[in-house]
């Protein structure tokens, strides 16, 4: 009996090419694409010791391995493996559940605090620019944040720039950490947040930039970034960094993406 291929053994192929190629691109953003291709030659090696040569030494050697290999995987990829079923949790693929939410609620006047409160937040990064203070502000989405919230002071005060602008004051002691809001409230500041491991982020980019990366990483925030040296405003979402932009190109921007 011939080698034979049917439909779904093609349909399987391709998904795990699909899965292998994901996970490909996630750990090279987070810089452990190394790691995962030693494990894919370690793989190769072991089919071809224990099913092709059958070498029963050295491929029950690689059994054991592969045996407690879920284990090692876990250990290796733990931030990696998080940032992966955040990212399925906090996917806005609720679309159709949002919108009967929109059309049975006062979506005009929620609408209009939104707008309200994302005016506040640009006028507090247009000022900070100009006085070239630095600051690093997360509007969250789908995910509370609220264990990263945790690890800063409690403010849960109303959007405004003055606010905003006090927080991130150079002799405040807030200043130094992240401000966490939502689109109807100041949650807390001076927060710890992950820094990315992303390689491709330029090696000029400070602190800052990094958490703010890193958050979007692992969850579906949007983070605003001011530059303390150049005073440029910045902006991450999904890991993916916008650098040296507008007032009013960030105003667009949250305006289509909390508008959605």
């Amino acid at each position: 009996m011939g080698f034979q291929i049917g439909f779904k053994d093609i349909v399987d192929i391709f998904l795990v090419a699909v899965l292998l190629y994901q996970m490909f691109k996630l750990l090279k953003r987070s810089g452990a694409v190394n790691i995962f291709i030693g494990i894919i030659a370690f793989i190769i090696c072991w089919f071809l010791v224990t099913y092709v040569f059958k070498m029963e030494l050295l491929g029950g050697i690689f059994d054991r391995i592969v045996n407690v290999g879920a284990f090692a995987f876990i250990v290796l990829f733990q931030d990696e493996i998080r940032r992966f079923f955040s990212k399925i949790g906090s996917k806005r693929r609720w679309n159709s559940l949002n919108s009967i939410k929109r059309f049975f609620g006062n979506s005009t006047e929620e609408k209009e605090i939104t707008d309200y409160n994302l005016v506040q937040i640009v006028l507090a990064c247009r000022s900070l620019s100009k006085s070239s203070t630095g600051g690093l502000i997360i509007l969250t989405r789908s995910n509370d944040l609220n264990f990263y919230s945790q690890t800063g002071e409690t403010i849960n005060a109303a959007i405004n720039s003055r606010l905003i602008e006090n927080i991130f004051f150079k002799n405040s002691p807030l200043h130094d950490g992240a401000l966490i809001m939502s689109t109807q409230r100041l949650k807390a500041a001076a927060c710890i947040l992950p820094v990315s491991r992303n390689q491709s982020i330029p090696k000029r980019m400070g602190l800052r930039h990094r958490a703010a990366v890193g958050i979007t990483e692992q969850s579906d925030a949007i983070a605003i970034v001011i530059s303390e040296e150049t005073g440029h405003i910045s902006w991450a979402i999904n890991g993916n960094l916008t650098v040296n932009v507008k007032p009013e190109q960030l105003e667009h921007f949250l305006s289509e993406e909390f508008t959605k």
